[in-house]
């Protein structure tokens, strides 16, 4: 047989069953998008006839990162208002911008410089929530990026939609316009807060979701503010209050969840719902640090995501990973927490099986789909290389020298072949100059 892709002489992470043990000597061969074939080099090596055959030697290989959370058009708020209490950076900055700058043509153009972003530090699939979400969508398509887009619905005039009565019925137009049309892109719906939508517009947003069958991610209990704003007026912490309003399931990603009683633990485990911590943004905001240890604990799927780089300032899922780490060590002040192995985990295979993509994506295995990231070893930070765990305390982005995406070469020696960056960039610098 002749393949389309064969990758050889690598050492190749396959996180097949959770766990990140390494062949050193390894192939893996590629026909139609899927990974075909998948172990250590055969003795006869003409067996691997290819129409690309990539040498990998003193490089590893392993499944493309997974980004759990981003606002990819709030790229063109990076730097724009730093060193600000979460609350003030959203109501005097962030919110006034978005209602004067955020339009059809900036969610695509920023998208698509985030997709270069994210797929020149090793992200293959981000889980992205946003307004004009289908210009998202697209932007993400023609990156040849995998990705779950999920529309933005908030209880007041918000770019697109500027009738909030219609936000609902506007997300859902765009899931059933979006719907089994590409293998790469899921629709979603993404519910701002509970404390920017009501409750009937959070009911009524998770039945859709549930009919349509799709994600629903919301902010959960991102500052002590938010918690103790709910504890007011509803009596209950956040998690409660969308517990009671039966919000909570499987298919509900709460973000952040940072600061939460006992009982929201309990009950985040009873519903199954899944968490997606974003620490650097927690960090930089000073919202507080997320109970990850007692989440994983407890067996509560906890994913990792940048949040948008307007309050990171980055979406290298590397950086994130070494972040996510060392914070939890020393705010427990014991080295053991957070091995580099679960962190991952978070960032590849458990992503993959809580978004349903866990038989498609998340490892590297015969029948799945050929979505892998090639690591340049040969550099000073990387060697020697013991093991998997300097993946997480000393690689960089900027380290990953090819993507390949659903068995497509996206990005080639740094350089990304599926769209002009340049240009990207370039139209951002134009729409940044009315923020300026």
């Amino acid at each position: 047989m002749k393949y389309d892709i064969v990758i050889t002489n690598a050492k190749i992470m396959t996180m097949a069953s959770g766990q990140p043990s390494i062949i050193e000597d390894g192939f893996i061969a590629v026909k139609d998008g899927e990974i075909f074939k998948i172990g250590p080099m055969p003795g006869n090596q003409s067996t691997l006839d290819a129409q690309r055959i990539i040498d990998g030697s003193r490089s590893l290989v392993m499944p493309g990162l997974i980004n759990a959370h981003n606002h990819a058009p709030m790229s063109l708020f990076r730097g724009l208002a730093d060193d600000l209490p979460l609350m003030i950076w959203l109501q005097d900055h962030i919110f006034p911008a978005e209602a004067r700058h955020v339009t059809s043509e900036m969610a695509y153009w920023c998208a698509k410089l985030a997709a270069a972003e994210m797929i020149l530090s090793g992200t293959t699939t981000v889980a992205d929530g946003y307004f004009f979400e289908e210009k998202v969508a697209e932007a993400f398509q023609e990156a040849g990026l995998r990705a779950i887009v999920a529309q933005g619905v908030i209880d007041f005039p918000a770019p697109g939609v500027p009738d909030p009565a219609k936000n609902i019925a506007h997300a859902e137009a765009f899931i059933a316009d979006l719907q089994g049309k590409n293998p790469l892109i899921t629709p979603a719906i993404f519910c701002h807060s509970p404390y920017t939508c009501s409750a009937a517009t959070l009911v009524s947003a998770k039945k859709m979701a549930r009919q349509q069958n799709v994600p629903f991610f919301i902010h959960v209990a991102e500052t002590l503010f938010e918690t103790n704003q709910a504890l007011e007026k509803f009596g209950k912490t956040p998690v409660a209050y969308l517990n009671d309003l039966d919000i909570l399931d499987k298919d509900t990603f709460c973000v952040h969840c940072v600061h939460l009683a006992p009982e929201d633990l309990n009950i985040l485990k009873e519903t199954n719902a899944r968490v997606i911590t974003c620490p650097e943004s927690n960090m930089k905001l000073a919202s507080g640090i997320a109970p990850v240890p007692e989440m994983i604990e407890k067996r509560i799927p906890v994913l990792l995501g940048t949040d948008g780089c307007s309050s990171n300032n980055n979406l290298d899922m590397f950086q994130e990973m070494d972040s996510c780490a060392k914070l939890h060590k020393v705010n427990c002040q014991d080295p053991t927490v957070l091995p580099a192995r679960s962190i991952l985990e978070m960032a590849t295979c458990l992503a993959a099986e809580a978004f349903g993509l866990g038989d498609t994506i998340g490892s590297l295995e015969q029948g799945k789909r050929a979505d892998m990231i090639i690591i340049d070893l040969d550099q000073p930070h990387l060697t020697p290389f013991y093991n998997a765990d300097n993946l997480v305390y000393a690689a960089s982005g900027s380290d990953v020298t090819m993507v390949i995406i659903d068995g497509q070469i996206i990005m080639q020696d740094r350089k990304i072949l599926s769209f002009d960056v340049q240009d990207a960039i370039s139209k951002v610098n134009n729409l940044s100059k009315a923020l300026g």
